[in-house]
């Protein structure tokens, strides 16, 4: 009886073994799968520390982070050099796809525009949403436009029956940066001109046509 109940305990053990020996396996597997480029990995977190060249990726997941040696960093890190190791961090704008610097944005996700290095849903005032470039473009903040100038054709102000007239606007110096786009800050349009100059003599309409006689009719005699 005693026999039958330690073959029974062996075989238990035995089991316990295998199962634990297979569960090894199956995280060394995966270890070695995440462990690529690294020089120290763990198996609970993955790559600890990695070849020069590449740099380290940590995420969490819950209350466990794990690491990974990448190439380049992922959407939504930028590559820090160190001395030791080089780390890809994490921008700090949910809204950023790719940054210089944790602060400092380069390229926005969808759905939102790149202006001074942050990411907006809509675009400040004084700028306008650049769709192709996914960019808010400065635009001018103008001056109130100035009154009519003088009705000239030619440089002359007379003597002629229509001319031109124009008036201007001023770009205010708070808004010239570069690249702004900025609406017309000139316009003319067509006006009416004082046909003859003061002091100008005019000849009459029909001067210097001769007036023409009227042919004499000759009374008629009777027969």
């Amino acid at each position: 009886m005693l026999w039958i109940i330690f073959m029974l305990l062996l075989f238990i053990s035995s089991m316990e073994m295998l199962t634990q020996n297979r569960w090894k396996k199956q995280v060394s597997a995966g270890l070695l799968e995440n462990c690529t480029g690294c020089i120290l990995c763990s198996e609970d977190n993955g790559c600890i520390t990695c070849h020069q060249r590449l740099f380290l990726l940590i995420w969490r997941d819950g209350i466990r982070q794990y690491g990974m040696c990448v190439h380049t960093c992922p959407p939504g890190y930028f590559g820090v050099r160190g001395l030791e190791v080089n780390r890809c961090t994490k921008c700090r704008s949910p809204s950023c796809e790719s940054c210089f610097s944790r602060d400092f944005c380069m390229k926005c996700k969808d759905k939102f525009y790149l202006h001074k290095g942050q990411c907006f849903r809509q675009c400040p005032p004084s700028t306008a949403a650049q769709p192709d470039t996914r960019e808010c473009q400065e635009t001018c903040e103008l001056g109130p436009w100035s009154q009519w100038s003088t009705c000239t054709h030619e440089g002359r102000t007379c003597g002629c029956k229509w001319g031109v007239e124009t008036r201007v606007r001023e770009v205010l110096g708070a808004a010239r940066e570069e690249g702004a786009t900025c609406p017309a800050l000139l316009e003319t349009r067509k006006c009416r001109m004082r046909k003859h100059c003061p002091g100008e003599k005019t000849e009459p309409k029909n001067k210097g046509k001769k007036r023409q006689k009227k042919p004499k009719t000759e009374p008629q005699t009777g027969t």
